[in-house]
């Protein structure tokens, strides 16, 4: 320990008086430094588990981190690895060839082309979709075109989507955003539980087929603003978010599949 300290000592001294402007050390001092750190390299090299400190010239000074691009190649490829790449590259484009071929294929055997929306569906299953929620799509409604009927004491009860509502035509309902509509479109509400009017009453089992009711969109609109606000005692956790649920507004224009009374309508 005691030559550690006497090391420490004279090299903290040398170093000062390199910086300093006072001439350099004698050379007896430095034939006198250099002996220790010999002496000193000797002995860690002898036991190797001792905690002397290594003499300064066996430092070897380290490389500083290089930045590279995630899109940059390393500085040492070679033309080979540029050639093997250019040969995966091509065999890629050969199979997404060779899959294009087998897609025409297909189409040329089945003799028909699906026609795929922006949603990336099939009319069919576009329409099969909106079966399974309960409506069906016939159109644009034309502006010369008068849908609106005078009120009739008739009511339905249909289903669309989990919902159920009691409806008479000019009624206007909210339902959840229905797909594959926009405004002025015209629908037909397919499932229909019950039917009911002056003179008879129908119901479903669970659906009536001959039943129909029609409706036109109106708007897509969002519901007022509902807060979830969510807390863990003691955990100092709290999480408060905002929902606003997308809906469709839907003007019931007529009831079709029961006897109405004709004496009893009136004008709207």
């Amino acid at each position: 320990m005691a030559s550690q300290r006497r090391l420490t000592l004279t090299l903290t001294h040398y170093f000062r008086s390199l910086l300093s402007s006072s001439p350099p050390p004698p050379p007896s001092l430095i034939k006198s430094q250099t002996l220790t750190l010999r002496s000193l390299h000797l002995s860690t090299l002898k036991n190797p588990h001792s905690n002397s400190i290594l003499p300064l010239y066996q430092h070897q000074p380290i490389d500083p981190p290089r930045c590279r691009h995630f899109s940059s190649r390393p500085s040492g490829s070679s033309g080979d690895d540029d050639e093997d790449d250019e040969n995966e590259e091509d065999g890629e484009y050969e199979e997404e060839e060779e899959e294009d071929d087998d897609d025409e294929g297909d189409e040329s055997c089945n003799g028909s082309v699906k026609k795929f929306g922006a949603s990336g569906k099939s009319e069919e299953e576009k329409a099969n979709e909106a079966a399974d929620i309960g409506y069906r799509v016939i159109g644009p409604l034309d502006p010369s075109e008068r849908p609106f009927k005078p009120w009739e004491p008739v009511f339905a009860v249909v289903q669309i989507g989990s919902h159920q509502f009691k409806v008479s035509n000019g009624d206007s309902i909210f339902t959840e955003r229905l797909k594959f509509c926009d405004v002025n479109d015209k629908l037909i509400l397919n499932k229909v539980l019950m039917l009911g009017s002056k003179s008879q009453t129908i119901i479903g089992r669970p659906i009536l087929p001959e039943a129909i009711v029609h409706a036109v969109v109106e708007e897509h609109a969002l519901d007022a603003k509902v807060i979830i606000f969510k807390k863990k005692r003691r955990k100092n956790y709290r999480r408060t978010k905002g929902h606003r649920q997308e809906l469709t507004k839907l003007r019931i224009t007529d009831i079709q599949g029961v006897e109405k009374s004709e004496d009893v309508a009136i004008a709207a």
